[in-house]
Formats: structure tokens, sequence, C-alpha cells
């Protein structure tokens, strides 16, 4: 999810290729910015005009979730905090040993278990139904979740513990209510958060906007000597520059390969492949996006690597359409690198991962694209689209760009690279 231009700093040849800087570009002199890189000392925040999720979206979210449950035969729901709890309440809650738990039942108003000295900071934040019980210290929170349930009629039946909820919270409630049957809670949760609202496509959008822009400013700080640090940094002030919490990971040279980099010390030199994949959040909603260029003059070798992923990139793309299967977006992407040779299946030289995962509140969430998964696309579900080529001991090339499935197709949040040398 990246685009257009360089910043100054990064010099281009006649012929379009990335020249290789003797020394990192200049910070401009005086002022409280005056140490950072220029090109990102000139961004401004891109912040305005955001729309925060609504108090009625997410009502309309838990009504949806109980709908689901009743469909399910899944009579509540256990939530922890995570994005799964904001999703639904706008919460946000440190994690720790000490039980904060939401209820969703699949009749009847939401409840709360939260430690009793932080009641006064829990009913600031909650903004859906008013029960809200508390445990001191040395008494048990699971009984009062197994008092909720009691409380809502379920004194048998099945309770959906949500993905991300920590084993020794669902073994003490399971104690707590062992006449209960438990299940994992992703038909309700997922099948709410994996169609997205036109307000959270907003937010991603927004969220892809802003790390295109830091992209274009980190890219023009590339220098002879850089550490990938030393870029993830640089890509970090960019983002908080535009308004954002994001950073953009790279890896140099050979180690661009390994689809996630290297713990070797890396210098960036004349001729390094560089990879480099970040986002950032924009009111949770997540942007994810990839590019690989060369620092200097690529080789053809570069040039046909990049053009075979980007081909791959595109088959994926138009693949996507509604009742396709996931699965079948992999195999579209996937056939592109076979046919060229390399593979099959997952075998090096060629492509190692799945072609993409679901994106939104988690960078990677439900459903994703990969072999054997069966389920439908329908409008509004949102993936990365990264196919990479990876070939051991010698570069790597990713491209990835997220999108939204629509009514007759699928929408890049950003646009694809142009060239190997073209890369936002």
């Amino acid at each position: 999810m990246n685009r257009r231009t360089f910043l100054s700093s990064t010099a281009m040849t006649a012929g379009g290729a990335l020249v290789a800087c003797a020394a990192p570009p200049a910070p401009a002199t005086g002022g409280p910015d005056a140490s950072l890189p220029e090109p990102i000392r000139a961004l401004t925040p891109m912040t305005d005009g955001i729309v925060p999720i609504t108090d009625d979206e997410r009502r309309a979210r838990m009504a949806k979730a109980q709908a689901l449950m009743a469909a399910n035969r899944i009579d509540a729901v256990f939530i922890e905090p995570g994005t799964s709890l904001f999703y639904y309440t706008g919460i946000r809650w440190g994690g720790g040993e000490r039980m904060f738990g939401f209820v969703l039942p699949a009749k009847g108003d939401p409840a709360y278990v939260c430690p009793k000295f932080e009641e006064g900071r829990a009913r600031e934040l909650i903004r859906f139904g008013d029960d809200v019980r508390t445990w001191e210290e040395d008494e048990s929170p699971a009984r009062l979740v197994a008092g909720i349930f009691k409380d809502r009629g379920i004194r048998t039946g099945t309770i959906g513990i949500e993905e991300r909820v920590r084993f020794f919270l669902y073994d003490n409630i399971r104690q707590a209510a062992p006449a209960l049957a438990y299940v994992s809670a992703d038909p309700v949760t997922a099948g709410c958060r994996t169609v997205k609202s036109p307000a959270e496509l907003a937010l991603m959008q927004r969220a892809n906007d802003i790390t295109v822009a830091a992209f274009r400013a980190a890219i023009a700080t590339l220098h002879e000597g850089m550490t990938p640090d030393e870029f993830t940094q640089n890509s970090r002030l960019a983002h908080e520059r535009l308004g954002a919490s994001g950073a953009i990971d790279a890896s140099f040279g050979v180690a661009t390969s390994s689809p996630h980099g290297s713990i070797l010390p890396q210098r960036l030199k004349e001729g390094d492949v560089v990879l480099m994949d970040g986002g950032c959040g924009v009111d949770g909603y997540r942007s994810d996006i990839t590019r690989t260029i060369v620092f200097g003059t690529p080789t053809d070798r570069h040039r046909q690597i990049w053009e075979l992923e980007r081909k791959a990139q595109d088959a994926a793309l138009a693949a996507a359409r509604p009742g396709v299967a996931c699965e079948a977006v992999d195999a579209a992407a996937r056939k592109v690198i076979t046919d060229f040779g390399f593979g099959p299946d997952y075998k090096l030289p060629g492509l190692p991962h799945r072609t993409g995962h679901g994106i939104g509140l988690d960078g990677h969430e439900w459903p994703y694209l990969v072999r054997g998964n069966r389920l439908p696309l329908a409008p509004g579900m949102c993936f990365s689209d990264e196919p990479m080529i990876a070939i051991p001991g010698e570069f790597g090339v990713r491209l990835e760009d997220d999108f939204h499935v629509t009514e007759d197709g699928a929408q890049m949040f950003s646009k694809p690279a142009e060239a190997i040398d073209k890369p936002v």
C-alpha cells in the first residue's frame, strides 16, 4: 500500500533507477525539528476528518452477534480485553492477570466483570449496559461470570469463548460453571468482524493513505551504510508526523530472501534489494503495505523477478470477487509463479507462504487466502494481497497492498507499485 514519487534526498537516474546516496540526507537547520531528515520534517498530519465508529454502529454489532449466537446455538460469549472487546464496546483495557471480562448473552443486556479497585475507571469507559460486577483481590472473578450466566437464564447450554481469551481464565470459568458446554466463539466474533462497514472501510483507507506517505518519506532517507533499525526509526517518526502510530520494518540484500528478515547485522550498500513491510492504525483499524526496491541500479534479474511478483499480485486481485473461495485467490497468484518454473506448492525458490490474510482491527485476522479455505468471498471482506518470491541465498521480492471485496470484484486501498524503481 504505497505510491507516487520520492521526496528529495532520493535521487533518480535518467532511466528511473534509484541512485545510492553517499551520506544520509542532511537535517534542516534550526527549529525544534532540526534533527529530523528533511523528507520527514516536511510531513504534516493527515488526520483531519477522521470519523470514529459510532455508538449506534457498536449497538448494531452486538445485535448481529446475538443473532449469530441464536443461529449457532450459543447462549453467551465471553471476551477479555483485546480487539474484539474494542470492536463491540469501544473499550481499551490493558492486560494483566486480573480478569476484566465482557459477557454478551444471546438474550438480554451485556455485563462486565472487573477488579473492585478498577470500578471507577471501568464505569468511565462503559457505554453499553450498567451491569458491572466487581471482585476483591481475595475473591474469584470466575464466580461472578457464572453468576451472570445464571442471571441471564443460562443454567444449561453453551458458552462461546473468544479466541484470544487466555486458558487460565477459561479454565476458571469452566470450573465455576461446570454444567455448561464451552465452544469457540469464532462463528460469532469472526462472523461479525470479517465483513467491514463503510465506516470501517473509511478508517482503513485513511490508515493506508498515511502509510503510503510514510513510505515515501522513509524511502527518501535511505543512504549507504544505513541499518534496518535506522530505517524503521525514520518510518516511525514519519508516521508520528502524519498523526498515527506505525512503523516499517526493512531487510537488505540476501536477508530479503527470508520472508520476515534476519537478525544478522545488515548495512545498506549499492545494489542491495530492500524489502520494506509496515503499517499503522487509525481508530484501531490497520494498514499493511510492503514494497521491494533496489538501492542503486536494478539488474535484469532483479527486474525479471520483481515483474513476476507484480504479475502474481495482479492475478490474485483479479481472482477476488464475491462467491469465489478464498483458496482460489491464493491459487491464482501461485499459478503465475509455478508457471514460471518456481515451486511447486510452497517449495523454494517460489512462494513460501499464503497469498494473504484478513485485516481490520488486527493486522492479521480471519479469514485467510490460503489453500484449503473454501469460505466464499463477500462484499466488505478485507485482505492483504502479498504473494512473495523467495530465492534462498539471493534475494526476495514481496509486494503487498490491501483490498476490500466489492459487489463486482475487489478494490485496492492503495495504488500498487508501478515498477521496481517507482514503488510509491
